[in-house]
Order: structure tokens, then sequence, then C-alpha cells
């Protein structure tokens, strides 16, 4: 399984980002995708996870009603829509694969390689 995130970039505060995340494998559709991020100095915190067929959703508290994350499980990507931006929320994001519904980032078995996001102010 390899999982590629892509779609990181420069924005200023109050813009918008989408990431995309294409895995590989026909298995895509079985499993929960989360999406996790870890600014400079500071631990790798969850993001936001997705059910298997987008019927469950979860948010950490620091983005919720402005990030949605979805997938296409024809595509097998999963997404991540990014609105109101702040500062803040500059960091790597990754893109990962969950054994189980969790937002605990050691029950995710497969890593992209992570994708840039800086937000200036």
């Amino acid at each position: 399984v390899q999982l590629q995130a892509s779609g990181g970039g420069l924005v200023q505060a109050g813009g918008s980002l989408r990431l995309s995340c294409a895995a590989s494998g026909r298995t895509f559709s079985s499993y929960v995708m989360g999406w996790f991020r870890q600014a400079p100095g500071k631990e790798r915190e969850f993001v936001a996870a997705i059910s298997w067929n987008g019927g469950r959703t979860s948010y950490a508290g620091s983005v919720e009603g402005r990030f949605t994350i979805s997938r296409d499980n024809a595509k097998n990507t999963v997404y991540l829509q990014m609105n109101s931006l702040e500062p803040e929320d500059t960091a790597v994001y990754y893109c990962a694969r969950g054994v189980i519904w969790t937002t605990t980032p050691e029950r995710y078995d497969y890593w992209g390689q992570g994708t840039l996001v800086t937000v200036s102010s």
C-alpha cells in the first residue's frame, strides 16, 4: 500500500486549500482514512478521519467547521478541504490508513509522505 499526499502550499490567512491523498491497492474502500499534521517542534496530531464508506467523520476541535474530509472510493482518494485557514494550521499534513475507527495515530498502519501547508498572516 502506498499513499501519496498532494495539494499543500503557501496561502494567506483566511484562504483555502484542498489536500488529496491517492492510495494504491484494491482494498482502499475497506479502511478508515485519516489526516494528521505535525507543526515544527510539536507532536503529530489528529486532524480528521472518515469511515470506509464516508458515512462517519470525526474532526479535531481546532478544525471543526473549517475543514471537511471526504473520499472517493472509485478513485482510491481521500480529500481534506481546508477553509478559513489560520497561521496555526501551518504544518506538514499526512494521510494515513486506519485499522480501526480511532483518532490515535498508533492505530494507523500506512502513512503518506506528507505535504507542507504554510499559512501566512
